[in-house]
């Protein structure tokens, strides 16, 4: 279905009007995005009943996302996740980014892409999203060209095709931070039943840096099969005690390379509605919501603890510190490509 036209949304601090933009399919559901960070601002869904209902969190408007700390449904980038101290070296050459995580890099420092103003334009049934992040944007080396295709097809599948180039070698993950409670009417996602399709996740210190590879079995982290999130969270496991629940980096079973391959399922026993997630990517984080206590909701009310969770494919939080450095740096005459599926159904 053609994409609705542009509607005024709000404006930045420089006086920059804002937009937003509605995408429909023939089910009945419909997402709203603006070009402020490329955010998902809403996505209405039916339940197993037909009732429509949003199934994303978010904010009132503009400027409660211009002050948020919760990257609610936005792209974020350069780099998806933490560094650690914000230091990384690429080719013999130290570099030092923003630092907004209890001294690390988070989601792409203070002025990540979740706070720009992206170019968008309707491509058929779909939005075409661009971005040009400058040489020194963060800290991070080399200007970087950023293209994102968002479609919403009729099965129920946000389809998300990132394309990037950089004219110096410099890190890249970028990921969509959508929070989900897939039943509206209630207020946290503790019901919910998740399964997650990794044999191994990575521990993380108290800064929420990994420090290694863990095998799942017998811990709160075996999701491979379904379980509910909120049985899980009272596990007296020292891991769920560092950060409050899960905050956690997980290695999807299958190769990278295969876009198809499903990462992960999350359901609601009451909507029935049913998240499945599909992604190219070597990790993907699992984020509980435990820290969204407080932040402000659509209308005049704010949000609780685990309101929501996300699931974000990415490349390994800290990565650029680790072994495997090299496959998180995008080269000069290379195009970095990701592809993404988010499909909302019912059982």
């Amino acid at each position: 279905m053609p994409v609705s036209n542009a509607t005024a949304w709000g404006h930045l601090p420089d006086g920059r009007p804002l937009h937003r933009w509605t995408l429909r399919n023939a089910r009945d559901a419909q997402i709203d995005i603006t070009d402020l960070g490329g955010t998902l601002l809403s996505w209405q869904a039916p339940d197993r009943q037909g009732r429509v209902g949003d199934i994303l969190l978010g904010h009132a408007d503009a400027q409660q996302y211009l002050a948020s700390t919760a990257y609610m449904g936005a792209i974020v980038g350069r780099w998806a996740n933490r560094i650690r101290g914000g230091r990384f070296s690429v080719d013999g050459i130290d570099y030092r980014v923003d630092r907004n995580d209890g001294g690390n890099h988070l989601h792409g420092g203070h002025d990540g892409f979740h706070l720009q103003r992206w170019d968008v334009e309707p491509d058929g049934d779909a939005l075409l999203l661009r971005l040009v992040s400058p040489e020194g944007d963060g800290g991070f080396p080399g200007e970087v060209r950023v293209t994102l295709r968002v479609q919403l097809e009729d099965d129920g599948s946000l389809d998300l095709r990132y394309e990037a180039e950089s004219d110096a070698p410099t890190p890249l993950s970028l990921t969509a931070h959508p929070y989900f409670n897939l039943n509206d009417r209630r207020p946290d996602i503790r019901d919910h039943v998740i399964r997650i399709d990794a044999d191994e996740f990575l521990a993380i210190d108290a800064g929420a840096i990994p420090v290694g590879r863990q095998h799942v079995a017998g811990t709160a982290f075996d999701f491979r099969e379904p379980a509910p999130i909120g049985s899980r969270l009272h596990w007296p496991d020292p891991q769920l005690q560092l950060v409050g629940g899960f905050d956690h980096c997980y290695i999807p079973h299958a190769r990278p390379s295969e876009a198809g391959r499903v990462v992960a399922v999350v359901s609601e026993p009451s909507s029935g509605r049913r998240l499945t997630v599909r992604t190219d990517r070597p990790g993907l984080q699992f984020y509980s919501g435990q820290k969204l206590a407080g932040q402000p909701g659509r209308h005049g009310d704010a949000y609780g603890p685990f309101a929501g969770f996300a699931l974000e494919a990415q490349a390994f939080p800290d990565q650029v510190n680790g072994s495997e450095a090299e496959g998180a740096i995008l080269r000069p005459g290379v195009t970095w490509r990701q592809h993404t599926r988010y499909t909302v159904d019912t059982d």
